[in-house]
């Protein structure tokens, strides 16, 4: 690169959001440069989120269905796991999207630069000494997880995400400070694998965001395997020692107790990275917890700036940011791009899964929306019963008088494919008969979607 470099489009980060900004803009006909601090490509979904934790998610998940479900089918089996080869599967998925990301930028003609940038005007980036110049920037840094202050990371005994999807042996006993999306799915890999354990959770409830239905049949299915939760209970302290993490907790009602683990993992949220890229030189403040105001174009006080991902309002979804890059492109090529949040859809990839997408209950009551609610039990569903995965139910909620659909709420096996459908059945505007005149194939879990379209007029064919 010469010593000033200048470019139609500069995106900073090559996380789902940013790789995808990079490459759309490139192929929208625009010169395009992505700057990545990392070695790798790909941001915290890649490397060290979404696809590892999914990984091994899957692995663990053959593990436990070998040991505990094989004799169901009529096998007999007995099953050894050997976690540093999990390890090593993990990590050549993770390789290959790598590679991925690298030859799609290839083919797609966008520069790539390794160093981490940040502005020297609101033009300019410097990145390692030299100098970008580009019309249009956008900010895709991602995010980092929240810490608490009296129990640093260490990823030895104190872990954050990145650290328990890096653990070399499985711990014993792991706490989880938070039964969030992030908790419960890295807390089933190692329930799975042997491990004892306690979540410590500051609400009444597990998952929070989701449909309070889904909440609930989301615990009671976490808690049938053997994982524990202490809800409506906040830690106020903790040590560690060469035998691992002593801490103290305090329960709603007052009282108090105290725990040991091996490990704890600290998974109590996460928070936008904008502190290196000097945006206070340009007059760009970010919020309390380091976050980018933006107007519905995505735009900051500068026009030419954008900002997308974990950096905005928002749930902090990979899929969410990618669509978000894609529009931000499509805006500064000239078009007039559409992005529909409700129809964005949300997955838990615990066992059951858990998918949403539209409006849950408690939404809907604060909107003042008259509404009517279908309901559909797994159990009564051919496919989920001839797989032995019974457990759970899909949930619609309609509007009264017209029927448009509001949201759909699953807690199955494979949720997260089902919710294509209804995420398209959103986007859409159908109603839930419409939803319900499409046909299902037979058996199919789809088939519930069906049955709780029509138990909205309370007319299941199956129930």
């Amino acid at each position: 690169m010469d010593e000033q470099e200048y470019f139609d489009v500069a995106v900073i980060g090559s996380g789902p959001g940013g790789y995808v900004a990079a490459i759309r803009s490139s192929q929208l006909g625009l010169k395009t440069v992505c700057v990545e601090k990392e070695q790798k490509l790909g941001g915290t979904c890649l490397n060290v989120g979404c696809i590892p934790s999914k990984a091994l998610l899957e692995s663990s998940d053959l593990y436990s269905k070998i040991c505990h479900d094989a004799k169901m089918h009529g096998i007999d089996a007995q099953a050894t796991y050997h976690f540093g080869k999990m390890m090593e599967r993990k990590n050549r998925i993770i390789s290959t999207f790598n590679q991925g990301i690298l030859s799609l930028f290839k083919k797609n003609r966008v520069t790539l630069i390794h160093g981490e940038a940040h502005f020297s005007s609101p033009n300019s980036l410097e990145v390692k000494g030299k100098s970008i110049k580009a019309k249009h920037i956008i900010l895709a840094t991602g995010s980092a997880p929240i810490a608490l202050p009296f129990l640093p990371f260490d990823e030895k005994r104190i872990l954050s995400s990145t650290g328990a999807l890096s653990l070399e042996k499985v711990p014993k006993k792991m706490v989880v400070i938070g039964a969030g999306v992030i908790g419960v799915e890295i807390g089933s890999i190692f329930k799975r694998l042997g491990s004892q354990m306690l979540f410590i959770e500051f609400l009444d409830c597990v998952c929070p965001t989701l449909d309070q239905s889904l909440s609930k049949g989301l615990e009671v299915a976490l808690k049938k395997q053997g994982l524990q939760f202490e809800l409506s209970s906040k830690v106020i302290g903790g040590e560690t020692d060469e035998k691992g993490v002593s801490l103290h907790v305090e329960r709603k009602n007052g009282t108090h107790f105290e725990t040991h683990a091996d490990m704890v993992l600290i998974a109590i949220g996460r928070r936008p990275l904008t502190q290196n890229l000097h945006l206070e030189e340009i007059g760009i403040h970010p919020n309390s917890k380091g976050g980018l105001l933006v107007n519905d174009n995505f735009q900051t006080k500068y026009p030419h700036i954008f900002a997308i991902g974990d950096l905005i309002d928002g749930p902090m979804l990979a899929h969410k940011a990618s669509e978000e890059g894609v529009h931000v492109a499509e805006i500064i090529a000239g078009k007039n791009p559409h992005l529909d949040y409700i129809t964005i859809p949300n997955v838990v990839y615990t066992h059951p899964e858990v998918a949403s997408c539209g409006l849950n209950e408690k939404e809907v009551k604060e909107r003042n929306i008259p509404y009517k609610i279908g309901q559909f039990p797994l159990r009564a569903n051919s496919r989920a019963l001839a797989s032995g995965e019974p457990e759970g139910f899909v949930k619609i909620i309609a509007q009264e008088k017209e029927n448009y659909l509001l949201g759909v709420h699953i807690l199955s096996a494979h949720a997260g494919e089902l919710i294509g459908l209804a995420s398209l059945a959103l986007k859409k505007r159908l109603t839930v008969q419409e939803l319900a005149d499409f046909c299902y194939a037979h058996p199919t879990l789809s088939e519930a979607i069906k049955e709780a379209s029509l138990a909205v007029y309370s007319q299941p064919i199956h129930l």
